[in-house]
C-alpha cells in the first residue's frame, strides 16, 4: 500500500473520517492548488485508484484551431499528436504533474486540506454528540478560568461554567467529573459541550442509574425541584402495586440515596411520595416536617395553607425558607406555613372566603344555589377511568360508594386497585360534607321564637341559638347573653 492509502487509513481510523469525505477534501485541495497555478480549476479532473493507493489529476481541454486561452484549449494539430481521432471541438483530458506546481499553490492546497479536514472532523463530532444532550458524561478536570472549569473529555472539550457548578464542589487537576450534556458549542478550534452539575436533570440521570425500578419503569419521577449544593426534593411514583417507590429510590440500609448524595457531595435529598390529592401532595413535600392540616384557599391561583405544630415550624420552613420554596416548585403550589396557634388567631372571614372559594368547584356550596354533589364522576380531581370502572359497577353514587367502602365490599369491583380506591375515598372525605337527617331537619324546621334567623359566620348555614356547633361545617361558638 501506497504512503497515500496509509495517510488515508490513519485518518478514517483514528479521526472517524469516511472514506467519502477524505476523498472529498483531497480533491478540494489538489483544485486548489490547480487553481492557484492555473487561475482557474474548472477544467481539473481529479480520479482516485479504487484501492484511494494513487491519485491522477487531468487538465480537460477543448481542441479548436486557433489556441485563446492555452489554460482550457488546444490547437488540433497538437491534439491529433496524442490521438488521431480527434476533432475540432472535442475534449481531450492532459495529465498533470502535481509536482509541477508551484510552491505558493501547493500551500493553498495544504489549507485547504487542512480547513477541510477540520470541517469534516467537526461535522462527525456534532452528529456524534448531537443526540447525546441531556446524557452523563465523564471526563477530567484540566484548568479553570473565571470561574469556568475545562474538562477533558477525550475527543472534545467540555466547559462547566460557573452557573451550571455545585456551591459544594472543588476539584483538582485530573480530577474525575461526572455532569450532564447541557448544549453543544462550536468553536473556532473545534467543538465543546457545554456541562452542568447544578440541573434538576443531572440528579435523575444519577438515580435513575442507581435504581434499576426507575430505569424500567417500575418507578417513575414526577418532579425534581432542586437547590445545587443545599437541597433536592424527588416525588416519585409506582405503576406496581406491590413496589414501595420510595422505598425502591432509598434502597435496602440507604445504599441507593447515599450513592446518590455521595455523588452530590453530601447535598440533602428528600424522596417522597407523589400524590395526585393537592393537600397530601403538598403534606408530603414539606417532609421531613410533619404538617396537620393542609387547606386549598384558591384552586385557580393555586395558593394553600399549611398548619403544622409549633416544633415543626422552622422545619416546615427551612434555612432561609428553602424547604418551603423547594415544596412550592415541586407541587406548582404556593404553599403559606402557619402554626396552629397562628392559624387559629387567623381572621374567620378569610378562611370562610377561601372555603367558599374551594367550595364553588361543587357548585356553589354554602350559598343560596348550592347544588348537591351525588356521583363520583362530578367530584373535581378523579380519575375519568376510575369513575367509569365504579359507574359500571353500581357505585357511581357516592353514598352507595361511601357505604361499600366501609363495609368493604368494594375491594371486590375489578379493574381497580387498592391504591385507586383509596384515592377516591380520599377526595370523597376531603370534599364532600355528610350531614345526617335529624340535623337537617333541626336546621329547616326550627326557628326562633322572635322571628329572627342566624347563620354560622364560618359557611353560612342557617342555625339556632341552642346549638354551639355549626352542624355543617363543625365551627364552634356561643351566643353572647343580652344585658338586661
Amino acid at each position: 500500500m501506497s504512503e497515500m492509502a496509509e495517510a488515508i487509513r490513519e485518518l478514517i481510523d483514528t479521526k472517524g473520517f469516511s472514506e467519502d469525505s477524505v476523498r472529498q477534501t483531497i480533491e478540494n485541495a489538489i483544485k486548489a492548488a490547480y487553481k492557484r497555478t492555473f487561475g482557474t480549476a474548472d477544467n481539473c479532473i481529479v480520479q482516485f485508484a479504487d484501492d484511494m493507493s494513487d491519485v491522477t489529476v487531468y487538465s480537460r481541454k477543448t481542441i479548436v484551431d486557433g489556441v485563446y486561452d492555452p489554460v482550457i484549449e488546444m490547437e488540433l494539430e497538437e491534439a491529433r499528436e496524442l490521438s488521431s481521432e480527434c476533432e475540432e471541438g472535442d475534449e481531450i483530458d492532459i495529465q498533470v504533474d502535481p509536482k509541477t506546481f508551484d510552491r505558493t499553490a501547493v500551500s493553498t492546497g495544504k489549507q485547504a486540506a487542512h480547513q477541510g479536514l477540520n470541517e469534516s472532523f467537526k461535522d462527525n463530532l456534532f452528529n456524534e454528540y448531537k443526540d447525546k444532550i441531556g446524557e452523563i458524561i465523564i471526563g477530567y478536570y484540566q484548568r479553570e478560568h473565571n470561574g469556568t472549569i475545562y474538562v477533558d473529555l477525550g475527543k472534545v472539550e467540555g466547559v462547566l461554567p460557573a452557573k451550571f457548578q455545585s456551591p459544594r464542589e472543588r476539584y483538582e487537576k485530573n480530577d474525575r467529573i461526572k455532569a450532564l450534556i447541557k448544549d453543544i458549542r462550536r468553536t473556532n478550534s473545534g467543538l465543546q459541550l457545554v456541562l452542568s452539575r447544578a440541573d434538576p436533570d443531572f440528579v435523575r440521570s444519577i438515580v435513575e442509574l442507581e435504581v434499576p425500578e426507575i430505569y424500567d419503569r417500575t418507578v417513575e419521577i414526577f418532579k425534581i425541584s432542586r437547590e445545587a449544593g443545599y437541597r433536592t426534593k424527588i416525588a416519585v411514583y409506582s405503576n406496581k402495586e406491590d413496589v414501595d417507590p420510595v422505598g425502591a429510590c432509598v434502597g435496602l440500609k440507604g445504599v441507593r440515596i447515599q450513592n446518590v448524595i455521595r455523588e452530590l457531595e453530601g447535598e440533602k435529598i428528600d424522596v417522597l411520595r407523589y400524590d395526585p390529592e393537592p393537600t397530601q401532595f403538598i403534606k408530603n413535600a414539606l417532609s421531613p416536617a410533619a404538617v396537620t392540616n393542609v387547606i386549598l384557599l384558591d384552586e385557580d391561583k393555586k395558593t394553600a395553607l399549611a398548619v403544622v405544630p409549633e416544633d415543626q415550624f422552622s422545619l416546615a420552613i427551612g434555612k432561609q425558607g428553602q424547604n418551603v420554596r423547594l415544596a412550592n416548585r415541586l407541587c406548582d403550589w404556593n404553599i403559606d406555613v402557619k402554626t396552629e396557634e397562628q392559624a387559629a388567631a387567623m381572621d374567620l372571614s378569610e378562611i370562610s372566603a377561601a372555603r367558599k372559594t374551594a367550595a364553588s368547584l361543587f357548585g356553589g356550596a354554602g350559598s343560596d344555589d348550592y347544588e348537591e354533589v351525588a356521583t363520583v364522576s362530578d367530584l373535581p380531581g378523579i380519575d375519568a377511568h376510575a369513575a367509569e370502572i365504579l359507574k359500571a359497577a353500581g357505585y357511581d353514587d357516592i353514598e352507595k360508594f361511601v357505604a361499600a367502602y366501609d363495609d368493604g365490599s368494594i375491594k371486590d369491583v375489578e379493574g381497580l386497585s387498592e391504591e385507586e380506591i383509596e384515592a377516591v375515598n380520599k377526595i370523597i372525605r376531603a370534599n364532600v360534607e355528610f350531614v345526617e337527617e335529624g340535623a337537617e331537619d333541626a336546621q329547616s324546621g326550627a326557628t326562633e321564637p322572635d322571628g329572627e334567623e342566624y347563620f354560622c359566620p364560618e359557611c353560612g348555614a342557617k342555625i339556632t341559638l341552642d346549638m354551639t356547633q355549626c352542624p355543617k361545617c363543625g365551627t364552634e361558638f356561643e351566643f353572647a347573653e343580652d344585658e338586661e
